[in-house]
């Protein structure tokens, strides 16, 4: 079973990697991914856990559980006002933070201008000390108090660095008032940088609020889509109800310009509905009487009457809103390499500013030559601070600086962003990893059957031998097939009744998977299938047929083989359209670099005579369903990455033993869960797009660890020789978080055509 959890006051990779232990550590839980950017985990378990453990599991890691079983329309409006909430109260705590140090700043400018002190030295150090004070311990209250979590919790996360770079700076202070009042050794005071730490700390916050609640939209858009109410028919009377209380089998009517309020059937009418919002594709669909609808598309210009026949959790919308909060929570490869970072980091960075402040005390001649020397160029650098002062500020950069935010944004703003733009064109990404997999994929197999083809086979060719007619062998064929559900049985079924040939009843029948179908008919055995099974009914195939079929599937055509009574009656032509769009598709993949191969069930010529009209490299016909998997694993052991692209259903062995599987949906049917990626609308081109949007999105996640990486690489250093103020250290690092989500967020306006 999977649960997807809110959670609320996680501020960095250490608060997640908190929560994410704590999850993990309850019996029966297999698997936990804590998301940051989205602020939820991914829960995997079995066994009877409730929300009460998962909340409990979340508070002793410091942090609340949102519960929240509203229907879509009411959750978005609840997400809106969490995050109206929250951005509200970064923007407060921004302010409230910046009124005192404000404030500490013009107190300080007659002292920096004229070396005048108002209130003199005394009252200077106390007044820096309380307006400082409140910055910290008021409008930083949060942080602050996320800190003590942290560490009692033995997590210790970024604001664990924010709080001791603040308060070691405020410490400072008392020092130097002491030292004022005459019972303490003389120490400059950097109690004023403890508010400015925690001011630019805060307005880094706020930005990356903002800038997170831009990202996150895609779910937001999602919840906002359906309908509010419905048009239904009670007892002959139009009503107008809540979209809550729609039932299965109520019939709705739906005027031109209103959205479908559920996924349903039409039963009377004819209309265009856009379904942009599901497929991505710009076109309206014509609908008819019998035809599937999906609830949130628009329809168009004519009224229809539709029977509801998905409610609530299980309609479309919600289920791509499952997914893609899935996908949203989920971790790649590559990120477990930033958490193992990040879950060591305040530790190592905690050690390191003892390692700085050491440093500095022990070789104060060498580092005092540094800082020296960097006097005549960085305008900030100040040697005559003295050692210990100079000490106290090298130890304080490190703290602010090194803080590693940036590094757990990287990974989940940019899948964040990635998963909202597949789903807005019909690229649901069930599995976080395949965006990574995706970059090493050198071989495509495409099941052809509803992949490369139209999946609707209908009869061509009806070639009756001997005296059998038509009429006869239709019938003896049709009144077998219409005990299966092979898609090939209800072509033959359904062209019989189009000439109005219904099927008779038929006894003993037996259907062996890829070979066909037998029964009794009369008391005569007929038999409907391929070469194999007709040599299991002991029924000879003379030249003169197999040259017949011969014909047919050298044209792309299935033939099948129809016996009556220990004869070859005759054969049906049976083909499946190539998708429009299939050949260009093709084309598009080859040029990308990737091997393309078709596998199917078919007969060799007629599966090559398909590669051959789209221009496929390689066909590996003739396999039976539960062998899909095998061919697979055969191309994987010969050193192929595969992706394999299939309907879901009889390759979905195939699907999930793939390196990326890739499920072509059907309409409404989003939830299939053998598939990494599953394609809403059946179009091969679809496949193009979906890998278009791994490799932006695997780009975009690459581009943020390095600048991540590269920052602190860069940054530490210069703190540890003394040459970063603490204010400047401050403000890099709420910009390396800033700079990580707004290089995600451009990722929501990449093309993937």
């Amino acid at each position: 079973m999977k649960a997807t959890l809110q959670i609320d006051g996680m501020h960095c990779a250490g608060c997640a990697n908190a929560v994410d232990k704590q999850l993990e550590n309850l019996e029966g839980v297999k698997s936990a991914s804590v998301n940051l950017a989205t602020e939820s985990a991914v829960v995997e378990y079995e066994g009877d856990l409730t929300m009460d453990d998962f909340a409990e599991a979340v508070a002793n890691a410091g942090y609340t559980l949102i519960r929240d079983d509203s229907d879509s329309g009411t959750r978005a409006d609840k997400v809106e006002e969490r995050e109206q909430k929250k951005y509200e109260t970064a923007k407060r705590n921004m302010v409230r933070s910046w009124v005192p140090t404000a404030l500490t700043l013009l107190w300080m400018l007659p002292m920096w201008i004229a070396h005048y002190m108002f209130l003199g030295p005394v009252g200077m150090e106390l007044g820096m000390i309380l307006l400082s004070g409140f910055a910290i311990f008021v409008p930083g209250w949060e942080t602050i108090k996320s800190a003590w979590k942290s560490t009692v919790n033995l997590s210790p996360n970024m604001d664990v660095l924010i709080a001791m770079g603040a308060l070691a700076s405020l410490s400072t202070g008392f020092v130097k008032l002491a030292h004022e009042l005459g019972y303490g050794p003389d120490f400059h005071s950097f109690a004023m940088i403890g508010g400015m730490i925690m001011a630019f700390h805060l307005t880094g916050r706020f930005i990356e609020t903002k800038a997170k609640g831009s990202a996150s939209q895609a779910i937001r858009k999602l919840l906002t889509l359906g309908a509010k109410e419905a048009s239904v028919l009670r007892e002959g009377e139009e009503v107008k109800i809540p979209i809550k209380e729609l039932q299965v089998g109520d019939v709705m009517l739906v005027r031109p310009g209103e959205k479908i309020p559920t996924d349903g059937e039409v039963i009377e009418g004819s209309s265009s509905v856009d379904e942009s919002i599901a497929t991505g594709e710009s076109m309206p669909v014509e609908k008819s009487e019998g035809d599937e609808v999906i609830g949130a598309t628009l329809n168009t210009n004519s009224v229809l009457k539709v029977k509801a026949t998905k409610v609530g959790n299980e309609t479309f919308l919600n289920q791509v809103i499952k997914l893609v909060e899935e996908a949203q929570g989920s971790k790649i490869p590559i990120q477990d390499f930033a958490d193992r970072v990040t879950s060591i980091f305040v530790p190592v960075v905690l050690l390191l500013a003892l390692v700085t402040l050491s440093s500095w005390l022990l070789f104060p001649d060498f580092f005092g030559g540094i800082v020296e020397w960097a006097s005549a160029f960085i305008p900030w650098v100040n040697p005559d601070l003295g050692s210990t002062a100079l000490a106290f500020y090298a130890m304080i950069a490190v703290l602010v600086i090194a803080c590693p935010c940036a590094l757990g944004l990287a990974t989940p703003t940019a899948l964040m962003v990635g998963s909202g733009l597949g789903a807005e064109n019909g690229i649901l990404i069930r599995k976080g990893e395949a965006i990574q997999r995706m970059k090493d994929v050198n071989a495509i197999v495409l099941d052809k059957t509803g992949t490369i083809t139209k999946g609707k086979p209908t009869v061509t060719d009806v070639i009756s031998f001997g005296e059998t007619k038509d009429a006869d062998l239709l019938k003896w064929a049709a009144s077998v097939e219409n005990n299966s559900e092979h898609p090939l049985a209800r072509a033959v079924v359904n062209y019989a009744s189009e000439k109005d040939i219904k099927p008779a009843e038929v006894s003993g029948f037996e259907s062996i998977t890829g070979k066909g179908v037998y029964a009794e008919l009369d008391g005569k055995k007929v038999g409907v299938g391929t070469p194999s099974l007709m040599e299991k009914l002991g029924t000879k195939i003379s030249s003169n047929v197999s040259s017949q079929k011969q014909q047919l599937e050298e044209k792309a055509k299935t033939a099948v083989l129809v016996s009556f009574d220990g004869e070859i009656a005759g054969l049906l032509g049976i083909a499946d359209e190539v998708k429009e769009d299939s050949k260009q598709a093709i084309d598009e993949l080859k040029k990308l670099g990737l091997k393309t191969i078709m596998l199917t069930g078919d007969n060799q010529k007629t599966a090559r005579a398909i590669a051959d009209q789209v221009g496929i490299d390689e066909v590996i016909a003739e396999v039976l369903p539960d062998q899909k998997s095998n061919e697979v694993k055969r191309l994987q052991d010969s050193g192929e990455v595969v992706a394999m692209v299939g309907d879901g259903i009889n390759d979905a062995p195939a699907l999930t033993l793939a390196d990326v599987g890739i499920a072509i949906g059907t309409g409404t049917d989003v939830a299939i869960e053998s598939g990494d990626i599953v394609l809403v609308k059946g179009d091969l081109s679809a496949v193009i797009r979906s890998i278009n949007l791994s490799k932006k999105t695997f780009t975009k996640i690459k581009q943020n660890l390095f600048w991540a990486f590269f920052y602190n690489l860069i940054m530490i250093p210069l703190a540890f020789v003394g040459w970063l103020h603490p204010l400047l250290a401050e403000a890099a690092m709420a910009f390396s978080s800033i700079n990580v989500v707004f290089n995600s967020r451009r990722l929501g306006k990449a093309k993937l055509n």
